[in-house]
């Protein structure tokens, strides 16, 4: 389906991947936050509003016959840092139970402020369909 870039000599990245190199039909999600289908936040809660944010990914990629495993690279856009870490494991779950164990080339980024105020996670999605 698609593989994993991993340069020798390179320690194994752990919850990503610094590379992936795939072949078939591109799909691209925009930027998607942690509300739900009525655009309503539920949670102020970060790992919280990770995971409605997965689902979120999850539910535009059905819609193009495709899955979490299909993903080749998400963007992050976090508007605070230290609540990042400090939620790493709580997220770290919340990927898992969404995405499984599939683990694309991803970047996080801090930014000032997001479009939606209650906003503190925006991913964007990248994904490749196998020909």
């Amino acid at each position: 389906m698609h593989s994993i870039l991993q340069p020798d000599g390179w320690a194994k990245p752990i919850g990503y991947a610094n590379g992936v190199a795939a072949r078939g039909r591109m799909i691209f999600v925009g930027g998607q936050i942690g509300w739900n289908a009525q655009c309503a936040f539920e949670t102020d809660d970060l790992a919280e509003q990770v995971r409605q944010t997965l689902a979120n990914i999850v539910a535009v990629l059905a819609e193009a016959g495709a899955g979490p495993q299909h993903v080749t690279s998400l963007t992050w856009y976090v508007t605070d840092k230290a609540d990042y870490l400090a939620s790493r494991k709580a997220i770290g779950a919340a990927y898992r139970e969404v995405m499984g164990r599939h683990f694309p080339a991803m970047a996080v980024v801090q930014v000032t402020a997001l479009m939606e105020d209650r906003a503190k996670v925006e991913i964007q999605a990248h994904a490749v369909v196998p020909d």
